[in-house]
């Protein structure tokens, strides 16, 4: 199971899915879904080099622009430390019987994120200049 997501760090604001691969369907799932939750705003949504995100079978949406950092550069990219809170919270020292407390876990955390937490995470001074 992958978590995707995307945060405005400004506002602390997000959206996540739980989806079952890291792959281009997966992937056209999320932005698909992302762009109807947000269908009046232009998202800019920061991605790596991953094939999924750089495949010609990726059909992104009107709303959505794809911003691709540097390789091997995931400190610029917001929700990587994002990622690492959510490890450190709900699943540091913690074994799991099945898939699905993994997922319960998860999606408990996640939900628990709050507004202020996710701006202070993701929050980044050069965002105001780039975007």
């Amino acid at each position: 199971m992958h978590l995707y997501g995307a945060v405005e760090p400004k506002t602390g604001e997000s959206f996540f899915l739980v989806l079952p691969r890291a792959n281009t369907e997966c992937m056209s799932v999320f932005v698909n879904n992302l762009s109807e939750e947000y269908p009046h705003d232009t998202i800019i949504l920061v991605v790596d080099n991953a094939t999924w995100h750089t495949t010609k079978k990726l059909t992104i949406p009107d709303n959505i622009v794809l911003f691709f950092i540097p390789p091997a550069t995931p400190e610029m990219n917001p929700i990587e430390q994002l990622w690492k809170e959510i490890r450190k919270i709900g699943f540091k020292n913690v074994a799991f019987k099945t898939l699905n407390e993994v997922v319960d876990k998860l999606c408990t955390v996640v939900s628990n994120l709050s507004n202020e937490t996710i701006q202070s995470i993701c929050k980044r001074n050069w965002m105001k200049f780039v975007f």
